[in-house]
């Protein structure tokens, strides 16, 4: 391949590595985009069609990645952490902020009036339906279905960032 062709083909890979690593995710771009390029450099040559084939490599290269993170499992005896009280509550503090930053991530994601009633729901004040509904401008009558709707759009927002298993059967 010539040096013109890796330029665009490098673009093309930057674009779609940053698309597949989401962000909070555990997965880098970068990551990504060095394994496609090893993986292009173990072809031997151009591939056909550029263009699909970077997309299906980076997606594959971020599944691949996907798994390997949902197997890991942190290294040393829980005998060697001097302090495991300590230890356990920072980690419990890190993986909640890592949670709250991937929910707020999510939030903008969603459609409609959806980001302010979650927003609402999720706010420290604990507020009831009448307060948000008054603070929303919208009807307490129709705030169940709307929160209902917007958790489920959340919910699959999540599962897809999260690579959760997919149940069979009917979808609600």
């Amino acid at each position: 391949m010539e040096p013109l062709a890796y330029a665009r083909f490098g673009r093309l890979l930057t674009a779609e590595a940053a698309a597949e690593a989401p962000p909070g995710g555990g997965i880098e771009a970068a990551d990504l985009e060095q394994a496609v390029w090893l993986r292009l450099l173990e072809l031997g040559g151009p591939p056909a069609e550029p263009a699909r084939w970077v997309r299906g490599a980076v997606r594959d290269e971020a599944r691949a990645a996907a798994r390997r993170i949902r197997c890991e499992l942190p290294c040393g005896a829980p005998e060697a952490d001097p302090d495991p009280g300590d230890g356990a509550d920072v980690e419990e503090r890190v993986l909640a902020a890592e949670r709250h930053r991937a929910v707020r991530a999510a939030l903008t994601r969603l459609p409609g009036r959806c980001p302010q009633v979650v927003a609402a729901l999720m706010s420290g004040s604990d507020l009831t339906y009448r307060e948000i509904s008054r603070e929303l401008g919208i009807s307490q009558g129709s705030l169940g279905p709307l929160r209902s709707r917007c958790l489920s759009c959340l919910r699959s927002i999540l599962n897809s960032r999260v690579g959760s298993p997919v149940r069979r059967g009917n979808a609600r």
